[in-house]
């Protein structure tokens, strides 16, 4: 029971991972909202990313007015803490 519980919560945070990827890449060569599949990483996406970037402030790249968002990198490392201490009770 626990190997599938452990694989279920593993498939959960690898496409959590996947869509912050995409929603970073997307970022980058801004693609259009009115897209469906570009509006659907969105949707997903952003509820997890918006409290994570209230509390941080963008790092600010140079003096060209461009800033760095740091909430994906946040939400990776928290996504992981929770799934090893989710990991951890299982195992016990």
């Amino acid at each position: 029971m626990a190997g599938i519980l452990t694989t279920a919560i593993d498939c959960v945070v690898n496409a959590l991972f996947l869509l912050i990827v995409i929603r970073v890449v997307l970022s980058l060569v801004r693609f259009s909202r009115r897209n469906v599949l570009t509006d659907l990483v969105y949707t997903l996406t952003e509820p997890l990313l918006a409290p994570i970037r209230s509390l941080l402030r963008k790092t600010p790249l140079g003096g060209t007015g461009m800033s760095l968002d740091l909430s994906p990198l946040v939400l990776f490392l928290l996504i992981t803490l929770v799934r090893n201490i989710i990991l951890g009770f299982i195992s016990m």
